[in-house]
């Protein structure tokens, strides 16, 4: 019987398969990911001083949102450079 992959090996092929322009990877990759940037977050945290304002989850909420809008951003350019949608122009 095979192994199941690690879930590293799953964040790999999702990376991999996402990068290849299956937007459902990256549906998948997200939970797959999300505990361990909330860890990292927590971490990073845990070392700022009194007073800050920013909490764990707001953090990796506001990368997560950096990184969708970024990655959006590719896609349109990606499809107006194959002449997709978003990229097809109107000549007179």
């Amino acid at each position: 019987m095979a192994t199941p992959p690690s879930a590293q090996e799953q964040v790999t092929q999702l990376l991999g398969d996402w990068s290849s322009g299956d937007t459902a990877a990256l549906d998948k990759l997200i939970p797959l990911v999300q505990p361990e940037l909330h860890r990292l977050a927590h971490h990073y945290m845990s070392r700022e001083g009194e007073g800050h304002t920013l909490q764990t989850t707001a953090l990796v909420n506001e990368a997560y949102l950096q990184f969708a809008d970024k990655t959006h951003c590719a896609e349109t350019r990606r499809r107006a450079a194959e002449g997709g949608a978003g990229g097809d122009r109107v000549s007179n």
